[in-house]
């Protein structure tokens, strides 16, 4: 039902301004008509006046009621697009009718002409090509205005090609306005997955802030609490010990809102230069150090087997991080008395072990190179700490382990290779 529906009656919104070209269309095809008719009527085109009336051809000029013919075969046109068939039918039978009536005057085709090349448009090619084929054989046996064999054999020939062309006509415009509509759709498709892939990046951007928000605020408000607090204790029995500790408290709180105003202006210059302090690599490991042995912690330190200078600078950044996050959580929650920070270059790798002899988490360390593993969390779950070190670490390509090692305490390791981490 709906596909017959489509045919007797289009469901398109038809605006002022389709009426207005429909009604155009028609007008133009009975111009077409009547210059058509004038034209054959006359001796313009066949002046020998014998040849006419041996073709059958009238020499008179056409009267009122030829031309309302003619009109009768074109006005259903100005309902072409929202009646295609309908159209289509009443149009032929029609010119077909009148063609024999109005006999030795050449009527046009143009009104089945236009009606067949919109019902092809329109509806498809399966209907353009039923009613196609129905025109052609309605003119091959329908009766002839002429009486001469030739001029009927023309004359069939010629309306019989303009079907067929009005159908090939028709199936062309409707495959252009289907590839236009495609183009169209894969444009919009291709702006849509830009968005898409755009908020996926900003989404990623956001984490990674995040994350670089949580490695300076975890370690230095850890190390700000741990100073303040020695301070607390010290401050009756050693003045000058816990004016100290307060005074290397100040010190790490400011170089943390330095790091924090370092990154809010590159997040507010956008793509300009801002202005940054430089980027905390394990030249400043010694710094690391301190704040160990600030807390309490003995502190072994090895980078015999590490050269900074055969390492890409962005690898040295991350296994600095992750070195000071670990240390980080080695004071707030081990419990530990020593620890020991171990770079070195492995091979094509660059390598950290960070192991402390603290309490640990019940979570034993898995292989480095295992692509799964149960990484340790908090005990109130709400610590990423962990997780973000190995994000960091497998971002690079490298691999990452975490948990109680063999001899008791925790162990963090990373091995990140040196080529293929360039982007």
């Amino acid at each position: 039902m709906d596909g017959m529906d489509n045919l007797l009656m289009t469901y398109r919104d038809m605006t002022t301004r389709d009426w207005l070209i429909d009604a155009a269309v028609t007008l133009a095809a009975f111009a077409v008509g009547c210059l058509q008719l004038m034209l054959t009527a006359s001796s313009i085109i066949i002046p020998d006046l014998a040849l006419r009336q041996y073709l059958g051809m009238v020499n008179v000029v056409p009267d009122l009621q030829v031309f309302v013919g003619l009109g009768m075969t074109v006005v259903p046109l100005v309902f072409r697009r929202r009646f295609p068939l309908p159209v289509f039918v009443a149009c032929l039978v029609i010119f077909l009718a009148l063609q024999v009536r109005f006999s030795g005057f050449s009527m046009t085709v143009v009104g089945p002409l236009v009606a067949l090349y919109t019902v092809a448009a329109e509806c498809g090619t399966v209907p353009g090509v039923a009613c196609g084929a129905a025109a052609v054989l309605s003119l091959l046996f329908a009766g002839a205005p002429m009486q001469a064999a030739s001029m009927v054999f023309f004359t069939r020939f010629q309306n019989i090609a303009l079907m067929v062309a009005a159908v090939l006509a028709g199936y062309a415009y409707r495959t252009h306005v289907a590839y236009v509509h495609e183009v169209e759709q894969r444009a919009v498709e291709a702006e849509r997955t830009r968005e898409e892939e755009a908020a996926r990046r900003v989404e990623e951007e956001r984490v990674r802030i995040a994350r670089e928000v949580h490695d300076i605020t975890a370690h230095s408000l850890s190390a700000v609490s741990i100073q303040l607090a020695a301070a607390e204790r010290l401050v009756e029995r050693d003045p000058q010990m816990a004016k100290e500790a307060v005074s290397t408290a100040r010190a790490t709180a400011k170089g943390a809102l330095d790091d924090i105003r370092s990154m809010i202006g590159v997040l507010r210059h956008g793509d300009d230069a801002a202005e940054t302090m430089p980027a905390a690599g394990t030249n400043q490991v010694g710094e690391l150090e301190s704040y160990l042995r600030g807390a309490g912690l003995d502190v072994a330190l090895d980078m015999a087997a590490y050269d900074r200078a055969r390492v890409p600078a962005h690898i040295d950044m991350a296994l600095f991080t992750v070195a000071r996050e670990a240390c980080t959580n080695a004071v707030r929650h081990a419990g530990a008395q020593r620890v020991s920070l171990r770079f070195a270059l492995e091979g094509d790798a660059a390598t950290l072990a960070v192991i402390d002899d603290g309490a640990g988490c019940g979570v034993a360390a898995q292989p480095a190179d295992m692509a799964a593993q149960q990484l340790p969390r908090a005990a109130d779950g709400a610590g990423h700490g962990v997780a973000g070190m190995a994000e960091r670490v497998h971002v690079l390509g490298g691999s990452f382990s975490a948990g109680d090692g063999e001899n008791g305490g925790f162990c963090v390791r990373a091995s990140i290779p040196l080529r293929g981490t360039e982007t």
